[in-house]
């Protein structure tokens, strides 16, 4: 008799052990978007080419917010953007705004951009691939200035309808990103993992899906003048028609050598943004793994280093014909004459971690892939996600193999995004250090 009470009591623990594990009934979530469409005609980015601002709308892009908490003090907001990337004044104007609205810390803003290279120029993110009149500067100022509002007023409404949530993760796969370096470097790298985080409420309707994926979104390449949040975008509108109520949200992997093949049509887009949706609904049918509180944020700022760079190159480049060059040359000799440090380079890192079940590791800027791949080996036991383009997007972040290797990510595209050249030989250990710093404080261990 009392064996069988003991049994009774083990079985009854075991179910109240899952049942607690699956309801993650401590955490709330809010959810919103707001159409950032520009009003045309408008000025794109992402390619140096383009000789004329685009007239018509491919498809609408989008910020959208996920807000996760379970107290003030134990949250996060994500917003992801279809934007090539953010500046550094957008950034931190969202951020004061929240700041003072609703007390946040800077670890609990995580915001990331899908890099479409069909959505709207944000100045002065690339600027050197244009050189506006005075209209043309005002007219993308003032859509600069109105999308940190539109953000703002995104995640004032996600806070306002939080509602008790429970969250899940599971993790896909879809293979169409190749290594872009391959022609050059053969053997490149590349990550198809497609994590998936899903957003329930309480009668277990699905509220957000937020995925992710490394690849360039290039499909529609620098002849397309449309604005487009290319496959990223499309595979979000798939994944909210195939669950009606739901808010689908794509945070960026890192791309920065890695590209969609094959590539250059809007029916590549559909065939792409297919395999992607298709990808994150599969694992939205199997069982998935529940994600708990507590919710710890951490975010750190570590100074990178240029390689130096001799004044004369610059005092010879403002004289050449290639416009990208003398504009560089225009930015790195007023810097000099002015007396302003451009050897340095602030680069925020940022991570967050569910309990012992989900972790995003957010690097800023257009990082190569080896990152990813180098901390998902250190950190085998997390289920880790590594994002590149959070936050602010200024430059393209080398491993210490590429930077060898040098080519566009190397070192050359320093020329369209106004930087004085190739960062030094210790970028890579100076941001993995950091990195190492921000997940152990979320209390993530390495190996």
């Amino acid at each position: 008799m009392r064996i069988h009470q003991w049994i009774l009591a083990f079985g009854l623990l075991l179910n109240l052990a899952s049942a607690h594990a699956g309801d993650s009934p401590s955490l709330k979530a809010g959810v919103a978007r707001v159409n950032i469409t520009p009003d045309l005609p408008f000025w794109l980015t992402g390619y140096a080419s383009r000789t004329a601002p685009a007239k018509e709308v491919l498809h609408s892009i989008w910020a959208k917010v996920l807000v996760l908490e379970q107290s003030k003090d134990n949250r996060i907001i994500f917003v992801a953007v279809d934007v090539l990337g953010l500046s550094k004044e957008i950034v931190e104007d969202v951020f004061t705004a929240l700041h003072a609205q609703f007390g946040i810390q800077r670890s609990q803003l995580l915001i990331n951009s899908s890099h479409t290279h069909a959505g709207p120029m944000i100045w002065p993110c690339l600027n050197v691939i244009y050189d506006f009149d005075e209209a043309e500067q005002a007219r993308i100022a003032t859509y600069t200035q109105r999308l940190s509002r539109q953000i703002v007023g995104a995640v004032e409404e996600a806070m306002r309808g939080l509602f008790p949530a429970k969250v899940f993760t599971g993790k896909g796969s879809a293979g169409f990103a190749i290594n872009r370096r391959d022609a050059l470097f053969p053997k490149g790298a590349v990550d198809h993992d497609v994590p998936v985080l899903k957003v329930e409420s309480e009668d277990h309707s699905i509220k957000a899906v937020l995925f992710g994926y490394a690849c360039h979104n290039t499909t529609l390449v620098d002849k397309n003048n449309l604005i487009s949040g290319d496959y990223a975008g499309v595979a979000q509108t798939k994944i909210e028609a195939a669950h009606p109520g739901a808010t689908a949200l794509f945070l960026m992997g890192c791309a920065g050598d890695q590209n969609p093949y094959p590539r250059g049509t809007s029916a590549l887009v559909e065939q792409h943004s297919t395999e992607l949706a298709n990808a994150v609904g599969k694992v939205l049918m199997e069982a998935m793994n529940p994600v708990r509180a507590p919710i710890r944020t951490e975010f750190q700022v570590v100074s990178l280093s240029f390689r130096p760079v001799d004044r004369s190159v610059f005092q010879q480049d403002i004289l050449s014909s290639n416009k990208f060059l003398q504009r560089r040359a225009r930015l790195m000799l007023e810097a000099y004459n002015k007396g302003w440090n451009t050897s340095q380079f602030s680069y925020p890192i940022q991570a967050v971690r569910f309990n012992n079940d989900f972790t995003i590791l957010g690097l800023s800027d257009e990082v190569v892939v080896d990152y990813s791949i180098l901390y998902k080996k250190t950190y085998p036991r997390e289920n880790l996600f590594v994002a590149g383009y959070c936050n602010d997007v200024q430059l393209y972040v080398p491993s210490k193999k590429v930077l060898d290797e040098g080519g566009y990510e190397g070192g050359e595209s320093m020329i369209y995004y106004g930087h004085p050249g190739p960062f030094a030989d210790d970028v890579e250990d100076r941001i993995t250090n950091a990195v190492h710093k921000v997940m152990r404080r979320v209390g993530a261990k390495k190996y």
